[in-house]
């Protein structure tokens, strides 16, 4: 599969390097509108520089579009490069409206072409292992959850691009851009969510529109109960953190790894009064499959990246025609959560998923 990635800044050259590297894929052309930014990365996997995208849908054999540019444009852009019969990847978030979003998934239905937004973190070995074990019911009926985010950004990280922290572009901040990877995980692990009730704050930052601490609760279809604390003004940075609790058993994600895990055996009682995270099971997860990056990466013989996995997944789906693992779908849950937190942080009151994405 032969692809043109979109946008040559950080992310852009990470999805690069992943495409170059991969085993049934090559890196056809990049395209920026700053044409020596755009050299820069082509030259570097030898593809064609380009400044505009229809440029390259304008080339029968390039196959897929990575979309690595701001967040507000990513719809307009996977919209463009799926009537032009192209797969798209796009990098997190699908775009910074439900409204948007929406139209990718309707332009993916009528193109009949497959796109993959990534949330690399679903393919970790820690996030594949939970997973399994919610779905197989080791922890028994899930209660509850949490996703918290304390990380630190500066104000010359806002002030160096013009736009970050801005509502058109970024479509929010620590939790929009920041925050979204762990919310995945979070909405992933205990299912489908329905309402939500948040604060939001710019406690910390200047000249930027959106925030940069937040907090929300987030109730699910099942019943479990979730809570949502995202910051970049939590000096000088600290973790990324996931907990899943039910009635047999709880895990602990910890920047990435799997911290904590402790599953009931079968016909075990256990305390009346627990407390102390005794017996940690976590070292004894073993993954059923090959599912880290680097486990990936090495099936594949190619050089490891964060995204390898999300990107063999997406081959896979495009070749078997199935869905990928984070799909279109899948995506739009994550980010309806997002914008309900900030519409119930605008209202002061709570808002049902369902009233912002019928």
């Amino acid at each position: 599969m032969r692809f043109a990635v979109v946008g040559a800044g950080a992310i852009g050259a990470l999805h690069a390097r992943t495409i170059a590297d991969l085993d049934g894929g090559s890196l056809a052309a990049v395209v920026d509108v700053d044409q020596t930014r755009a050299e820069r990365l082509a030259d570097e996997h030898d593809a064609t520089p380009l400044t505009e995208l229809h440029q390259a849908l304008s080339v029968p054999d390039i196959d897929a579009v990575a979309i690595c540019t701001p967040s507000g444009n990513h719809a307009e852009l996977a919209e463009a490069a799926l009537k032009a019969g192209k797969h798209v990847v796009v990098e997190k978030p699908l775009d910074v409206s439900l409204e948007a979003g929406q139209r990718v998934a309707r332009a993916e239905r009528e193109s009949g072409r497959t796109v993959a937004v990534i949330s690399q973190h679903r393919f970790d070995r820690s996030s594949l292992a939970v997973d399994r074990a919610i779905r197989e019911g080791r922890l028994g009926r899930v209660t509850s959850g949490s996703a918290t985010v304390s990380w630190w950004r500066s104000q010359a990280y806002y002030d160096s691009a013009g736009w970050r922290g801005t509502w058109a572009l970024d479509g929010g901040g620590a939790l929009m851009n920041q925050g979204i990877h762990t919310i995945d995980l979070l909405v992933w692990f205990l299912g489908k969510p329905v309402e939500v009730f948040a604060w939001t704050g710019c406690l910390a930052h200047q000249r930027i529109e959106v925030e940069d601490t937040a907090v929300a609760t987030v109730r699910f279809e099942s019943g479990a109960l979730g809570v949502i604390q995202g910051t970049t003004a939590a000096y000088p940075g600290l973790n990324a953190r996931v907990q899943v609790h039910g009635d047999r058993g709880s895990a602990v994600i910890d920047d990435d790894l799997l911290t904590y895990f402790h599953a009931a055996a079968p016909g075990e009682s256990g305390p009346d009064i627990g407390a102390g995270s005794p017996d940690n099971q976590a070292r004894d997860l073993v993954p059923p499959v090959v599912s880290s990056t680097e486990g990936a990466a090495r099936v594949a013989g190619i050089t490891s990246t964060s995204h390898t996995a999300q990107y063999v997944d997406f081959l896979a789906a495009v070749r078997n025609g199935t869905s990928p693992l984070v799909s279109v779908t899948e995506a739009l849950r994550t980010l309806a959560v997002v914008r309900a937190i900030y519409s119930s942080a605008d209202a002061g009151q709570p808002v049902r998923i369902a009233d912002i994405a019928p």
